[in-house]
């Protein structure tokens, strides 16, 4: 276990930093994802090379995926940044995006839209004390719909063909890497940023919003698929299962289902961090999927979120079936076969990393309270009254984590501590304690200074969770 409470405020490292910014554009997508999957749906069924074509039913397509989108996007990240004020304010400037845009604007949505919480949360802070009486509610009103004027011509003539701009280079770009057939190249990128739990900065900021664009015009994309793949991840942890020693042989079938069903990628991450030369296992996994995708001329016609083989055939359009299917065999083939001939290699090396283990366990509960230790206070919580699980996103691991942890505690009888799951920054601060994955403590510790966290390897199995429900039960019973 780590401690991560210091008395001098530590730098904040690059990868953190872009850490929370992938949060940050994940909890502005999440909470929307809900309106993509249905406009995914109407694109599937009724657009003329549909299930079921419609031309009355398709003219559904465009103007939701135009306007209603970008303009959730943008006042959800209002809304994060600067309440219900900034997130009426996000939206005015992105209306002027949009109408002075031939593209759909979800880029410049998830940057117009914080932007407006921004400006109006200053403002608001500005003018806070200095509002003669009576006058609150025209001061109000008249400060947002000035600065919503202003954002909004603003947005129409200059934000608006800058973000434009950059987002034809990068579609440029990455159809210059299609069309000369390297597009698998990309994994050379998604995988590793996967694992140091950057998936969402790439997912959410690049390809989702290129893919929708390419949706709008041909019905589907592969974008959607090229750092998704639940592939890779299923034929690592299938090798695992077979050729793997101790603790990571035993978790690794419950890791395939949470992984393949449940489309929580996180669950494979501990096993590469294990043995980072696995990742190479990854990236030609990815690099086997992303060309079969291509060789069928497959896609989806929205992100599938969470990334679970029942979000990519759900939605999967007519005729491609075949080549999404033939795709994840492929990924899961190639990453098995790979990373097989790695642990056969490097059997003695595996056991070694779990003898470590092992003896950091039995070190941690011969230091009894020393887990929970507070650099500033010198002993453990007398109770346990709240344990938050944390997470990139707030809706994956940490939700199992939490759920895995609570019924540790049930099966010994506790039942009064509340143990919940939410994004890093969401925590509340009367949490007793957080607990993370250890690649994302660093960002939990910038955003918790002054809260004890218990940092992780593996959700499933680890003698962190055991030990911290054995000091659950101590406080319990000392009380």
């Amino acid at each position: 276990m780590e401690n991560s409470v210091n008395d001098q405020p530590k730098k904040v490292s690059t990868r953190a930093r872009v850490q929370a910014f992938g949060g940050f554009l994940t909890n502005m997508v999440l909470p929307n994802i809900g309106a993509f999957i249905a406009w995914g749906i109407v694109t599937a069924l009724f657009i003329p090379t549909g299930w079921f074509p419609n031309e009355s039913l398709n003219e559904l397509v465009s103007p939701t995926v135009s306007y209603l989108l970008p303009l959730l996007l943008a006042y959800t990240g209002g809304r994060m940044v600067g309440g219900q004020r900034g997130a009426v304010l996000g939206s005015l400037g992105t209306i002027g995006l949009i109408i002075g845009a031939d593209i759909p604007m979800f880029l410049g949505a998830m940057v117009v839209g914080p932007l407006g919480g921004w400006i109006m949360k200053k403002t608001d802070k500005f003018l806070e004390d200095k509002i003669p009486a009576g006058f609150e509610m025209v001061v109000n009103n008249f400060s947002i719909g000035i600065l919503g004027f202003i954002l909004m011509v603003l947005s129409f003539s200059v934000i608006g063909p800058t973000i434009q701009s950059a987002n034809n280079f990068v579609t440029s770009a990455i159809e210059a890497l299609v069309s000369t057939g390297f597009l698998p190249l990309l994994s050379l990128i998604n995988e590793p940023a996967k694992v140091l739990f950057l998936n969402n900065v790439i997912d959410q900021g690049v390809y989702y919003p290129l893919g929708m664009q390419q949706t709008l015009e041909a019905g589907k994309s592969i974008y959607f698929m090229v750092a998704s793949n639940p592939g890779p991840g299923l034929g690592l942890l299938l090798a695992y299962s077979f050729f793997g020693q101790k603790a990571a042989k035993r978790t690794a079938p419950g890791a395939i289902i949470i992984h393949f069903f449940g489309g929580i990628h996180e669950m494979y991450f501990p096993y590469v961090l294990m043995k980072p030369i696995t990742i190479i296992a990854m990236i030609l996994g990815g690099m086997a999927g992303t060309m079969t995708f291509q060789l069928f001329g497959a896609g989806l016609v929205a992100g599938p979120s969470p990334g679970s083989i029942f979000s990519y055939l759900a939605l999967t359009p007519r005729g491609n079936f075949v080549g999404v299917i033939a795709g994840v065999i492929v990924a899961t083939a190639v990453s098995f076969l790979v990373t097989s001939f790695i642990l056969k290699l490097d059997k003695k090396e595996d056991d070694e990393l779990f003898a470590e283990s092992v003896e950091k366990s039995k070190g941690m509960k011969a230091e009894g309270k020393e887990l929970l230790n507070n650099n500033k206070e010198d002993k453990l919580a007398s109770t346990f009254h709240k344990i938050s699980f944390a997470c990139d996103a707030g809706m994956g691991s940490s939700a199992m984590g939490a759920t895995t942890f609570k019924k540790k505690l049930q099966k010994v009888g506790i039942e009064d501590v509340e143990v919940k799951h939410y994004r890093i920054e969401d925590v509340p601060e009367d949490s007793d304690l957080i607990v993370v994955h250890q690649d994302l403590a660093e960002r939990t510790e910038k955003a918790h200074p002054n809260t004890k966290i218990v940092t992780l390897k593996n959700y499933l199995q680890d003698p962190v969770i055991d030990q911290l429900v054995e000091d659950v039960k101590e406080s319990k019973e000392k009380k």
